[in-house]
């Protein structure tokens, strides 16, 4: 069955009008139906448009912009992890943790501690230049970086 241009065009829009609300609102409790209601489509025609136009689906092209936003943000180094997980959309540490593990292959803990060996690096760096060292660590610095822990708070 041969899709007529018009179709290929408007469903290619609708992709488009999607992924920006996506980039934008990531942290959101984004789902399909809504983003559909806004861009006045039906939840099918949504789908059909990020399966042909995306070659993925919603639910998969949302958790990668949450899983890149995230990775930046623990590669800084400074946030411990269960607060990454609610900048990124995530309202539960533990699936947030089990999604970056699975679509980065290590633990969020891992990347948080590389922020924090390369923030000590350019501290150290910048501090034998003479000038000011950065602050590593939790936001406060007063106490040792927390890894992730399935304790509750």
């Amino acid at each position: 069955m041969t899709i007529r241009s018009g179709t290929v065009i408007r469903r290619r829009a609708l992709f488009e009008e999607a992924v920006e609300i996506i980039e934008r609102e990531y942290a959101t409790d984004l789902e399909l139906d809504v983003v559909a209601r806004r861009l006045a489509t039906s939840r099918r025609q949504l789908q059909r448009a990020f399966a042909e136009a995306g070659q993925t689906s919603f639910r998969t092209h949302l958790a990668q912009v949450r899983m890149r936003r995230a990775l930046e943000l623990l590669r800084e180094g400074s946030l411990p992890v269960r607060e990454v997980a609610g900048r990124v959309g995530y309202r539960q540490a533990a699936q947030f943790a089990k999604t970056f593990r699975r679509h980065h292959g290590r633990p969020p803990s891992s990347f948080r501690r590389e922020g924090q060996r390369a923030a000590g690096a350019r501290s150290t760096e910048n501090s034998a230049d003479g000038g000011p060292p950065e602050r590593g660590g939790n936001l406060d610095d007063t106490r040792p970086g927390l890894a992730y822990s399935t304790a509750s708070a």
